[in-house]
């Protein structure tokens, strides 16, 4: 009897541990999800890292996509539902180093030429406007035919946008000229 029932709670601890959730990868103290929902669809995390500058650490990146990709332009140009997270984990990001940092990333990845979307970059830099501080937590959420949901701290702030503005913003990380090479690296799971 006794035998038997050590074998019973050998089975259910087992059972237990393989039915647990996966741990969120860590990457600077935070708790990035291994899963992400966007509408009826669960996206996989591709990767994840620290965008740094001056030797400072600002944000937490992570992608999110269906299936596990480490081409940067075929992230970019992909119609399917898609996000990146931004926790921000420095107090020295402020509302206009955000907006400036931004701007420059959409210069990078658009070679300049923003005029087709300037509209929709104008209206996405309104979310930024409002005070943001170490904890924040921005989700840009593509979905094909709605266009980029931007949430922050789990609130809806505005939807941006179609696809070629998803190229221009997604490209910002994952272009040729990304805002940080190794940041795009992690985030397409290469390092």
């Amino acid at each position: 009897m006794k035998k038997a029932l050590s074998t019973c709670f050998a089975s259910l601890a087992m059972a237990a541990a393989l039915s647990a959730p996966v741990s969120a990868l860590t990457v600077e103290g935070v708790n990035v999800p291994e899963s992400y929902s966007a509408m009826d669809t669960e996206l996989k995390l591709n990767g994840a890292g620290t965008r740094s500058k001056w030797f400072m650490d600002l944000y937490v990146g992570g992608l999110y996509v269906p299936e596990t990709i480490d081409d940067g332009e075929a992230v970019i140009n992909a119609d399917e539902p898609q996000a990146i997270t931004l926790h921000i984990i420095s107090g020295m990001i402020t509302s206009d180093r955000m907006s400036e940092a931004t701007l420059e990333g959409f210069e990078a990845s658009t070679n300049g030429n923003m005029a087709a979307i300037q509209d929709d970059v104008d209206q996405f830099m309104n979310v930024f406007k409002a005070e943001i501080k170490e904890g924040d937590v921005f989700d840009l959420v593509y979905l094909p035919g709605v266009g980029v949901k931007v949430l922050k701290n789990g609130d809806l702030k505005d939807t941006v946008g179609d696809l070629a503005f998803k190229k221009a913003l997604f490209g910002i990380w994952l272009s040729d000229k990304p805002a940080q090479e190794d940041l795009k690296e992690k985030m397409l799971g290469q390092r």
